[in-house]
Order: structure tokens, then C-alpha cells, then sequence
């Protein structure tokens, strides 16, 4: 916590100085900071000061720290740098970069900027940079890097690990090695832990894992991520349809991936259409407004429904208006107990505890949770509409039964959609509040007015 207090001190310094034209001092005092904690004041200096000023910031930084510090920025703000530095400036960058990371740079990047890059690479280079470009977004393939150890079969762990002290400053890990067969397809891996634990003259065949956890390039990176967080690799191998290894996803790839995941999930249980990338303030407000307005006219749609159902029931209202006071609590019991249920499945089903042949065992259990619930809540409401309300015998009755239907229904509703939604293909994640909220409004309606008509029938009154 104190560091990051510091950091915001030092941050707001900086831009103080820059402000001030102390370029030298602005500098003295990025040096002493981490890579990550500099990209993160000059995204700052971009937003507030320019682009210009930014510019002198970046220049100042030794070439290295540069890269690296350019390799952590957003990637709009890559591309702003990109747009005004030299094509010099811009070819030292990207040959610098991490192979993954100039994949990702080099996607952002204009094509005419792109061409520009590409005639200075090598051929080979740039059949294997153009070879990364064509495979789709947010598959395997696109988050992978070729930079991996490979180690033949046969040799022993003195020749490895000098191979690999050889190799290893070109290469995203040095932590887990793969062996290949002539046509390069993935026989095993070797940790380097076991390399440097085990004596000079053993074979990396004796110790290797046969048949490892291994992606395909198609893949879609959300089912790499749960590959990544059921194993908890630090790199994951991935293969082609030949099952060639064409090169290795890391665990620092796969964070900003879950990171995306789980912003998009939050926004479809918000009810909001994918935003992509773009952070808060750098959405547009007509994007704002159409990544919010179809799931709010679907809802409202079924608002309407609820209103109809409403309507339905308007001369029992009429004649027993002491039922409209009790229609918020019932709804809203409604909608969070299904919202409860719903929540609960989604998180199961993101990390494997629940499966779609787990819908009758999911079912009957929130079945039973709803019961309890249910008579719960009834009680207490029980005592409060006799004790402090006064209220009839029938008003009671029908509250409270409606309160235990409701809240089972709602359960059940909240457990079932999220898993339905996956079984036909759509993310669990749409079928959460606003969606159940809505289906449980119109259930709760219906109910409560018929358990209303039904007592109102029998007692003569309420």
C-alpha cells in the first residue's frame, strides 16, 4: 500500500516537471521506477499533457527501458507513439519487442505502417510474422509466440542445459522445454527444474512427460483460459492439426485474456453489448449508448409483459388496493433470489465445478435452497404482517404463500438459464440480473395475483 502511495506521489511529480519543461529531473526520477509503474505515467502524460510532451518523455528513456515501457502501454496509446515517432524509431521498437508483443503492436498498426516494417525484415522473418498475422483474433493462435527451448531427444541434461544457456535470452520462457520429433511434432516436455536437479549423464527421454496438456491454434482463448486455470501452467504448448508445434502461450498472455474475459462477462450481466478494449473514457458516447440501449429496449420489452400481466389482473387491484403495497417486496425478493441462483451457476460453469449434464442435480438443489428460502422469509413475514401491520388472515395467507412460490421459481429460473443459455451456444452471462430480474417480475406478478384471486375466492375477502 505504501508503494502505491509513493507511485502516485512520484507520478504526479513527473508530470509537475514535465509541465515545467525539467526534462532532466523528470527523467531522474522514471530511472528509478519499474517498467510497468513508467508505461503507467506516460499513459498520464499522453492523456494530460500531449502527445508531444509525452514524446520527449519516451525519447529520454535508454533504448531498452524504452521497449520495455512501450511494450506495457494500452495498445491505442501504441499506436498514438507509433503515428509520432521516425519509421527509425518505430523499426528499432518493433525488432525489439517480444515476438508476441510485436504480433499484437503490428495488428493495431495501420498497414501502411505495417508494409513499411515488413520491407526491412528479413524473408524469413517475415514469413514468420505474416504466418502469426492470419490467425484469427481471440484464437489460440493469435497469443502464441514462436520463442520457445526445443531440445532433441537423446540428449543428456549436461548437453540441455547448455543448450538452453545458449538459447534461452531469445526465447518468452526458459522454465519448461519441448521436445520435438524430425517433423516437429510435440513428443514430451522437461521442466528445468528437473533438468537442474537430475546429474550430467541423464537422458531428457527418461525424464520428459509423454502426451502433455497441449492447445490447438483454433482454440478460442477463453477455452485456453480455462485449460491455463485447471492446470495452472506458466506455458502451454500449441500444436496444428498435425500436431506440430507451432509455438507456446505464456502465463502473463493468458492474464490479460482472463482480464478480457471477465470484463466482458461483467458487461453482458450488466446488460451491455461488448465494448471491446476502449476503457471508460476513451468510449465514445454514441458507443456508450448503443453498447446499453438493445438489452435495455429487450428488457423494457419485457417490462411490458409484466405490465400486461399487471393489467390482467387491474379490477382485483381496483377493488383491493392493499395488494399494490406489498408488489415491490415480492418483486424485488424475486429478482435477487434469482439473480442469487443465477450468479452462483455462472461462477460454477467459468470454472468447471458445474457441468451441462449437471442441470437435474443443479436444478433440484436450488429447488430445495428456494423452499427453505422461502418458508424463511414467509415466517418472518408472517410476523410482521400480523404484529406490526395488522393485517387480515387472507392478505397474510397470500403474501406469504406468494413469497415462498416466488422465491422457489425464482431460484429455479436463475439455475436454469445460465445453463440452458450455454446448451444452445450463447454466453451464460446474458441470462444474468437484468434478464432474470425481468422473467421473475412477471412471474411474481401472476402468482401473487392469482393466490390473491384464489384466497380472495375462498375467504370472501382479504
Amino acid at each position: 500500500m505504501e508503494q502505491i502511495k509513493n507511485f502516485i506521489s512520484i507520478r504526479d511529480e513527473v508530470i509537475t516537471l514535465l509541465e515545467n519543461k525539467k526534462y532532466l529531473k523528470a527523467r531522474s526520477e522514471l530511472m528509478n521506477l519499474n517498467e510497468v509503474d513508467i508505461a503507467e505515467i506516460l499513459e498520464e502524460a499522453i492523456e494530460q499533457l500531449g502527445i508531444n510532451m509525452a514524446i520527449i518523455l519516451f525519447r529520454m528513456l535508454p533504448k531498452d527501458t524504452a521497449v520495455e515501457v512501450f511494450s506495457h502501454l494500452p495498445s491505442d496509446d501504441q499506436v498514438t507513439i507509433i503515428d509520432a515517432i521516425t519509421d527509425k524509431e518505430t523499426e528499432f521498437i518493433i525488432s525489439e519487442l517480444d515476438f508476441d508483443d510485436m504480433i499484437d503492436v503490428m495488428e493495431e498498426l495501420p498497414a501502411n505502417i505495417v508494409d513499411k516494417i515488413l520491407t526491412k525484415t528479413s524473408k524469413a522473418e517475415r514469413h514468420r510474422i505474416n504466418t502469426f498475422l492470419k490467425y484469427p483474433e481471440d484464437t489460440a493462435g493469435s497469443l502464441m509466440t514462436p520463442d520457445y527451448i526445443t531440445l532433441a531427444r537423446g540428449m543428456t541434461v549436461k548437453q540441455a542445459l547448455a543448450h538452453i544457456k545458449k538459447e534461452g535470452m531469445d526465447s518468452e520462457t526458459v522454465y519448461t522445454c519441448y521436445i520435438k520429433d524430425a517433423g516437429r511434432r510435440l513428443m514430451g516436455i522437461v521442466s528445468l527444474r528437473n533438468l537442474v536437479t537430475s546429474d550430467d549423464d541423464d537422458l531428457i527421454d527418461d525424464m520428459m512427460v509423454d502426451n502433455p496438456v497441449y492447445v490447438h491454434v483454433n482454440d478460442n482463448q477463453e477455452d485456453v483460459s480455462e485449460v491455463f486455470k485447471r492446470y495452472n501452467f506458466l506455458a502451454m504448448p500449441v500444436v496444428d492439426r498435425e500436431h506440430r508445434l507451432v509455438g507456446i502461450i505464456t502465463a502473463d498472455d493468458m492474464l490479460d485474456v482472463i482480464e478480457e474475459e471477465t470484463t466482458e462477462d461483467f458487461e453482458r450481466m450488466g446488460g451491455i453489448i461488448d465494448s471491446g478494449e476502449q476503457e471508460y473514457f476513451d468510449t465514445p458516447v454514441f458507443k456508450h449508448v448503443w453498447n446499453r440501449l438493445p438489452w435495455l429496449i429487450l428488457l423494457m420489452v419485457a417490462a411490458m409483459v409484466t405490465g400486461a400481466v399487471i393489467g390482467h389482473f387491474e379490477s382485483l387491484l381496483a377493488n383491493v388496493t392493499v395488494l399494490a403495497v406489498y408488489m415491490p417486496m415480492l418483486m424485488g425478493t424475486g429478482g435477487n433470489s434469482g439473480s442469487q441462483a443465477a450468479t452462483l451457476i455462472i461462477r460454477g460453469m467459468a470454472v468447471g465445478d458445474i457441468e451441462l449434464r449437471d442441470f437435474p442435480k443443479v436444478l433440484f438443489k436450488e429447488f430445495r435452497v428456494g423452499i427453505i428460502i422461502g418458508i424463511a422469509l414467509s415466517l418472518f413475514n408472517v410476523l410482521r404482517l400480523h404484529f406490526i401491520d395488522h393485517k387480515s388472515l387472507g392478505l397474510i395467507i397470500t403474501v406469504c404463500f406468494a413469497l415462498l412460490f416466488i422465491v422457489v421459481i425464482a431460484k429455479c429460473i436463475g439455475s436454469m438459464l445460465p445453463m440452458l443459455a450455454k446448451r444452445i451456444g450463447i454466453d451464460p452471462a446474458l441470462m444474468a440480473a437484468p434478464m432474470i430480474s425481468s422473467l421473475t417480475d412477471m412471474f411474481s406478478c401472476l402468482v401473487y395475483f392469482s393466490l390473491a384471486n384464489l384466497v380472495l375466492s375462498y375467504f370472501g375477502g382479504i
